[in-house]
């Protein structure tokens, strides 16, 4: 079942991608595209593809909402928390020992120790 509204889901949603690509710009949202003389109407003539827009939308509401329910049901109360305390706690690995604090620091200005060790 969940499957089926999934794919319904997505075709509407491609469906509604073209039919909104497909309308002409009317202008005012942005000051682009060429709006007539009635474009700035308080009612806007609804075109075939105006209201297939809203019947599109309409749709994918409802089809997202039954989503969202079936994805409740199907949780029954499980918590994402929950599983992941029942994963085994993770191995402790080892760390590796830090070198010397001294070995990594740099000669001091006066200091004149030669830089390698000479044989005695």
């Amino acid at each position: 079942m969940e499957n089926v509204v999934l794919t319904i889901h997505l075709l509407l949603a491609l469906a509604l991608i073209g039919v909104v690509l497909l309308q002409r710009s009317e202008g005012g949202g942005l000051g682009m595209g060429g709006g007539g003389g009635g474009a700035m109407t308080g009612r806007a003539a609804a075109t075939a593809l105006g209201k297939m827009t809203w019947i599109l939308a309409a749709a994918f509401i409802v089809t997202s909402i039954t989503l969202t329910i079936i994805a409740a049901q199907n949780a029954a109360g499980v918590s994402v928390l929950d599983r992941l305390t029942d994963a085994p706690p993770p191995a402790e690995t080892s760390t590796p020992a830090l070198p010397d604090v001294e070995t990594l620091m740099p000669p001091a200005a006066g200091d004149t120790a030669p830089l390698t060790p000479t044989a005695d």
